[in-house]
């Protein structure tokens, strides 16, 4: 693999030491809007032209997965103007991208509970996951009515079913038991978290698969996240030793 990304003086991304999942939680767009003074639905079409250049740079990069937190359980309760707003903006992002996810070969997914959204909205969904379907080069996955503890209930109800029925002992439980109901059971944990805006939370995101991952905070609102701030992210990443609970003595 042929690669070379540097800031000046600064160490260049080494190509075979790639975080293989990526996470963001894409914070800070009310925000951003908020400081100029305009509606916060120009911050969030501001976050969504970002998100397709750094969609774009991953595939470029050699991320084979890229999971963007777009759209929470919790953001149904903002007011609904917002919301609406929020399915127009994701039902345009979807239409605008999928020619571009399959010139690039990316493969889309949804995380998250389907059923919240209008009929044409999931219908749009399921479309661009049929259509990218059997593309390899990356994946994309956004998190959309996604909640970690529900994420978790929905394993946890259906592993109790199981039992109930006889069909699992408990005794014979184990993780890959846990990830199977999961929306996504074969996606890997993330190795590297990104959450921009200053918060240090994460968010209801990811509460299983995030054991070991790597976390990286930035102060960098959403709306101002550039190609070059996602390299330092993962040049950061490159910079440290990941022991999983172990010790490495030399």
């Amino acid at each position: 693999m042929s690669l070379s990304l540097s800031f000046g003086s600064s160490p260049s991304l080494d190509p075979y030491r790639l975080p293989r999942h990526v996470a963001i939680i894409m914070d800070g767009n009310g925000r951003w809007a908020k400081r100029r003074g305009l509606p916060r639905v120009v911050g969030h079409r501001r976050g969504v032209e970002v998100a397709r250049k750094i969609v774009i740079k991953a595939r470029e990069i050699g991320i084979a997965y890229l999971t963007l937190f777009a759209f929470s359980k919790e953001n149904w309760q903002r007011p609904q103007t917002e919301v609406l707003n929020l399915l127009k903006l994701l039902e345009e992002y979807l239409k605008s991208e999928l020619p571009t996810l399959i010139d690039k070969e990316i493969r889309f997914k949804m995380i998250g509970d389907l059923e919240d959204f209008p009929e044409s909205l999931r219908e749009l969904i399921l479309r661009v996951e049929r259509e990218t379907s059997a593309f390899t080069k990356m994946t994309l996955v956004l998190a959309l009515s996604y909640s970690g503890r529900a994420e978790i209930f929905k394993s946890l109800r259906a592993i109790a079913e199981l039992v109930q029925k006889g069909l699992l002992a408990p005794q014979d439980l184990t993780d890959e038991t846990i990830r199977k109901y999961f929306y996504f059971p074969e996606l890997p944990d993330p190795d590297l978290l990104i959450r921009t805006s200053g918060e240090h939370r994460i968010s209801n995101f990811f509460l299983y698969q995030l054991a070991y991952t790597e976390l990286y905070f930035t102060s960098t609102l959403w709306p101002d996240f550039t190609e070059d701030e996602f390299l330092k992210a993962l040049i950061d990443y490159q910079n440290r030793e990941r022991r999983f609970g172990k010790i490495y003595e030399f």
